[in-house]
């Protein structure tokens, strides 16, 4: 994997906002294998922004490219955190004081029935890696997810 291995890469995906256009996505992906290792869909419009970790993103790509789909590949960061209140805020802190921006997070119920998963986009994802990691934040690889780490970052 390019650059720092602490990044993750998800797939964006525009859909219609139409009854069952996500069925058609995540059936065709589940039907190649594919399994789901985040997910976070947001309403634009017409269209709705389908982001997804994947376990294997070439594969991925493929199957978008034949569905005729609209897509991008992105790194985001994924940061383990405790599951208790005031945990974000926490590790938020750091990250206002050095001037970094979160462009947009999603999270889940983390891998430890204690722990909460949350996968951002910064503004500066390797420094905000390097702040996280200074004050005791886990940060997720590639490996953790089960994610197969190949192709580039263009559909």
């Amino acid at each position: 994997m390019e650059g720092n291995p602490m990044k993750l890469k998800q797939i964006t995906i525009s859909i219609e906002n139409e009854p069952g256009r996500l069925l058609e996505v995540t059936e065709a992906l589940g039907n190649a294998g594919i399994n789901l290792r985040a997910l976070n869909l947001v309403d634009t419009g017409a269209f709705g922004q389908l982001r997804l970790i994947v376990s294997d993103l070439r594969k991925t790509r493929h199957i978008l490219m034949g569905m005729e789909a609209v897509a991008h590949v992105e790194e985001v960061v994924a940061a383990e955190i405790e599951d208790k209140s005031g945990s974000l805020a926490a590790i938020l802190k750091p990250l206002k004081t050095a001037n970094i921006n979160v462009v947009f997070m999603y999270a889940f119920i983390g891998l430890s029935s204690d722990k909460a998963v949350m996968i951002f986009k910064f503004s500066n994802n390797d420094k905000a890696i390097e702040l996280l990691q200074d004050v005791g934040v886990k940060i997720l690889d590639a490996e953790t997810f089960g994610i197969l780490e190949t192709g580039n970052n263009s559909v």
